[in-house]
């Protein structure tokens, strides 16, 4: 090699590991390296390429997402250690990393760890940090929290005798991830320690993962709102760190933020997409989990059923026990619940058995959705046992209360209380309707929308019914002027009109009656109109009201103000009020159905925006009433169905 090629393959392997080690810029240390790998193959300088294809591979392991990216990166890999001495650090230094990436692939950790006993006979500093960082990687799994702790206690003292400043971070962030994945209460002071160090000079990288976690504590503390802007930013941040897992982590926690706003159907469209990225990490299986829920979620039962099925494959056991895993397993349990699905609940019920304690936390804990001891609990009840599902979900309230996951605690006690009235034995009525009153007051504070209970185990229904007789008596909307009374029995309130209002009125009025969403937004056929294709959503073009309706409301209208004028001469308040709420209401009606200079409004047939502006329409709603009334609001929220079809279910 020349003396200036040399200088210039030195200056891109030093300037790759300033923005690794140092800024934790990812994308910015990739560039450097894989143009210094390049320089030194073409000299054929071995020393240079094993540095530069081990810098190229990255703080984590498997940086290089797909198949064509993790392959290039083995070849490289595979290459480089072919060049350079094998006793040399460099060529341990490489062994290590091929070792941590197969397990990693495979689920596994042997490999890596005989590695990592040959590094620390070996005694290079950097091989050991590198050897041990990478095997506490492969080892986030449930039930290997003890071998984790031991190696993020060596790195942290292996961190101090090196010169890269990644390592002392990483091992306090692997300390802090640690104490995370086991719901340790004193994790956050770990956090708020290496949060200072941060503050001192930033790591990209690592900050990235920080900022994960404290958008998780978000949610869990019931900040959705805000959460859900925190986890935008914190995305932005991982694509500048180049990380890989940005877009993936940004899913998982909008997946736990619509989850507990009773919204997770919204995201079937990104779901089914995104469940086949190749930027997913090859062991995560929780995206296919999530799509299963949302559909399910959505009434989509076939799309539900297959990705369960996907999931399942030939055997729910061989699914790798990767970071994710729990989290997977709480997808498959919500899923199966709803399809009904008693055999996927058994096998989850069996896989988890063993991890009641922990809780259930994505990758390097950016999402969090409560403790094993709810998908156990949920298991049972889709199962049928109630005494098991009543024990796991009264352990899992505590549990999650424990951890300060309010949104978590709030669901387990709605599935609580329905296994409480499944188990119906002596003083459990009073019970399940005590936890689903404190349920019910908690997500209204959080803004929660708590989920139906389906099937045979629809024990909320069961409960708020019984002092009915057994029957469910049936909500009712009836427009009153300007305003919407809306009733359940004795209990009634007054809500403002709004279209969702109108929206709803029609679904309470048609109760078990599933009605497209475009035909919600459509409005009434008029006389010699085109209907809705439901099935397609496609080629439709109807008018709100019809051009005769609107002309006799106009009528009606001037009719209406002559009158309101005579009374009013008459000083009759209580008629002249009556006759201003009628007009109102027929002007609201006119402005709802007509456009630009009185033109009739159309609604052009489109399912998918039909979907979104009518639900969203509809919660709106449904918040005004639950303003008005919290146990009017909770009533609808636990049955009225949205999405593609809208549906009144009361049971």
């Amino acid at each position: 090699m020349t003396s200036a090629a040399a200088d210039d393959t030195g200056s891109l392997l030093l300037a790759g590991a300033h923005a690794r080690c140092v800024e934790g810029d990812l994308r910015s240390s990739r560039e450097c390296f894989d143009a210094a790998y390049r320089a030194a193959e073409s000299e054929g300088d071995g020393q240079a390429m094993a540095l530069a294809a081990l810098g190229l591979s990255g703080l984590w392991v498997h940086e290089h997402r797909g198949v064509m990216a993790a392959a290039s990166i083995e070849a490289r890999l595979r290459h480089a250690l072919s060049m350079v001495d094998p006793r040399s650090p460099e060529a341990l230094r490489l062994r290590v990393r091929l070792a941590a990436e197969a397990d990693y692939r495979s689920g596994g950790h042997a490999t890596v760890l005989a590695a990592l006993e040959e590094a620390r006979r070996a005694g290079d500093p950097t091989a050991w940090t590198e050897a041990v960082s990478l095997a506490h990687h492969c080892l986030l799994g449930p039930g290997q929290s003890e071998m984790r702790h031991e190696l993020a206690r060596e790195l942290i003292a292996a961190g101090f005798r090196t010169s890269c400043r990644s390592d002392l971070l990483m091992g306090l962030l692997w300390r802090t991830v640690d104490h995370v994945l086991d719901a340790d209460p004193h994790a956050e002071r770990h956090l708020a320690e290496l949060r200072g160090l941060l503050a001192q000079r930033d790591h990209l990288a690592v900050g990235f993962v920080v900022r994960a976690i404290e958008v998780m504590l978000g949610i869990r503390a019931g900040r959705l709102e805000q959460a859900e802007a925190e986890a935008a930013a914190c995305a932005e941040r991982g694509r500048r760190a180049g990380d890989a897992d940005a877009a993936g982590w940004y899913g998982a926690q909008m997946v736990a933020i619509r989850w507990y706003q009773g919204r997770i159907a919204e995201l079937v469209p990104m779901l089914a997409e995104e469940v086949n990225s190749p930027t997913l990490s090859a062991v995560d299986n929780s995206y296919l989990a999530a799509l299963a829920v949302a559909a399910a979620t959505a009434g989509d039962r076939r799309q539900a059923a297959g990705a369960l099925a996907r999931l399942r494959g030939g055997d729910l056991a061989l699914l790798p026990r990767s970071s994710s895993w729990l989290v997977t397993m709480h997808g498959v349990v919500e899923a199966a619940y709803l399809l009904g699905d008693t055999e996927a609940s058994a096998a989850a019920y069996e896989l988890l058995g063993p991890f009641t304690g922990l809780p259930m936390v994505a990758s390097l804990g950016v999402a969090c959705f409560g403790s094993a001891r709810h998908a156990l609990g949920v298991a049972a009840l889709t199962m049928g046992d109630a005494q098991r599902a009543v024990e796991h979900l009264q352990m899992a309230v505590r549990g999650n209360l424990a951890m300060g996951h309010w949104p978590a605690a709030v669901l387990s006690r709605v599935r609580w209380a329905q296994a409480l009235a499944l188990r119906a034995g002596t003083g459990d009525a009073a019970e399940a309707g005590r936890q689903l009153e404190v349920a019910t007051s908690e997500a209204a504070e959080l803004g929660m929308v708590l989920p139906r209970g389906r099937g045979p185990h629809a024990a909320v229904t069961a409960v708020t019914a019984a002092g009915h007789g057994g029957r469910r008596p049936l909500m009712e909307c009836r427009r009153e002027g300007r305003r919407w009374r809306i009733g359940l029995g004795s209990r009634s309130a007054h809500v403002e009109h709004s279209l969702g209002m109108a929206y709803l009125a029609i679904l309470l009025a048609n109760p078990r009656y599933e009605i497209p969403a475009i035909e919600l937004a459509a409005g009434p056929v008029p006389r010699g109109g085109a209907a809705v294709d439901a099935g397609t959503g496609t080629g439709t073009v109807q008018p709100a009201l019809d051009e005769e309706a609107i002309r006799a409301y106009r009528k009606r209208l001037s009719l209406l103000q002559e009158e309101i004028d005579g009374y009013e001469a008459a000083n009759d308040v209580v008629r002249a009020e009556r006759l201003r709420a009628e007009r109102d209401w027929l002007i609201d009606e006119l402005a709802s159905a007509t456009g630009l200079a009185g033109r009739t409004r159309n609604f052009t047939g489109n399912e998918e925006r039909a979907r979104v502006s009518v639900g969203k329409a509809l919660r709106r709603a449904v918040s005004r009433v639950a303003a008005a009334d919290p146990v009017l609001g909770e009533e609808l929220r636990m049955t009225l169905q949205t999405g593609r079809l809208c549906c009144y279910q009361p049971t």
